[in-house]
């Protein structure tokens, strides 16, 4: 059978043979490191460190990027969701719905704010909340649906936008992995209510330090949104709620700006990268389902096996580094246990057999074919 151009390309490269990282910084950032010193210099030049213009700004593009009419910066992307629930009015005595398979912070926004999650099991295909599962746990304490755009790509809106409609539920998006993806033709943070997007330096779009916004086309919301993260200040000494210190930092947002030009380009190498995983990996694993209506972004690159643990031992031995997102599932960690009486089959499933691969913008041909040798 004649070689895939990755395999015959990696034939002749003799770098092929270095170490594969699960995340490769440097590289994504070394084509625009004078932007990045530019951009730093400006904001010590203004001594504009908290806030000011450069947040506005940043607001105003990741907003345009976002197709939403509100960006709200703020200092991480928990501190997003727990101010986005808050300036909802959802708190004490408020249940929000969040799925089993997610990272903690999904459902620690939701404590911060004081509400309770309620745990829904996840699609077996895609890890992602199952629409029957989250209206299976509806209750008169319900007040929102919390979908998680995981792995980078879009949850089912075409049936939890209904589903929340019909029982007058907010829905709060964490696309806090999904910058950029699409459903239908709309940008992930402008499919619900209100989205939280985070700026981890790993992520998709990624600051270099913390970094989170909340985007809306609700102005109410949004206003209340910067007032909770500033302390509770409307104007200077105007203290209107018990806020908190949550502020997006200027020299973050500056920094931010300087890469969102350059986000659809790497959102579409790591598409590349994804779809040459499934040409070499075809048959090894269960991947991701490929929706064209909803084409991922891949954030990560998961794939599930039954003996996972064995697989990343090997890989790690051949130098290829992995992750594994999220083992065990969230109502299994100790902040919730014995929170819920359910079972989650589908989220204990991927728990147990989820493994994530070496995925960034620009990871070449060579170490993809690296990957698929050493398994």
């Amino acid at each position: 059978m004649a070689a895939t151009p990755v395999a015959a390309a990696h034939e002749t490269d003799t770098q092929s043979s270095g170490p594969v990282p699960f995340v490769d910084l440097a590289r994504q950032h070394a084509p625009i490191r004078e932007e990045l010193r530019a951009a730093f210099d400006r904001v010590v030049d203004a001594s504009a460190f908290t806030l000011g213009e450069e947040v506005v700004r940043f607001e105003e593009e990741f907003a345009a990027y976002c197709q939403v009419q509100q960006c709200v910066g703020v200092a991480s992307g928990t501190a997003a969701l727990t101010i986005a629930l808050r300036a909802a009015g959802i708190g004490p005595g408020d249940e929000v719905i969040v799925p089993a398979h997610t990272f903690i912070a999904s459902a620690l926004g939701v404590l911060h704010a004081g509400a309770s999650p309620v745990f829904c099991d996840v699609a077996e295909d895609t890890g992602l909340m199952d629409p029957a599962a989250a209206a299976a746990v509806i209750s008169r304490r319900t007040a929102a649906l919390l979908p998680v755009h995981l792995y980078g790509q879009t949850c089912a809106m075409d049936q939890l936008v209904p589903l929340a409609r019909r029982h007058g539920l907010l829905i709060l998006e964490d696309a806090a992995q999904a910058h950029g993806a699409l459903c239908d033709g709309k940008r992930a943070g402008a499919l619900g209510d209100v989205a939280a997007f985070s700026f981890y330096p790993s992520k998709n779009l990624g600051a270099l330090g913390d970094g989170g916004a909340i985007c809306t086309d609700k102005p109410d919301l949004a206003e209340r949104a910067r007032e909770f993260r500033h302390l509770g200040q409307r104007g200077k000494g105007e203290h209107v709620c018990a806020g908190f210190n949550e502020r997006l930092d200027g020299l973050q947002a500056a920094l931010l700006r300087v890469k969102l030009p350059h986000l659809d380009r790497w959102n579409e190498q790591r598409r590349v990268a994804a779809s040459a995983y499934r040409r070499l990996l075809e048959g090894r694993a269960r991947l991701l389902p490929d929706d064209p209506g909803r084409p991922p972004v891949y954030h990560l690159f998961p794939v599930r096996v039954p003996d996972r643990d064995r697989l990343a031992r090997k890989l790690r031995d051949g130098g290829v580094q992995t992750g594994i997102h999220y083992s065990p599932s969230v109502p299994r960690q100790v902040p919730f246990a014995g929170t819920s009486p359910l079972d989650f089959p589908h989220a204990d499933a991927w728990a147990a057999e989820e493994l994530s691969l070496p995925m960034w913008p620009g990871l070449d041909e060579q170490a993809l074919s690296r990957v698929a040798r050493v398994w």
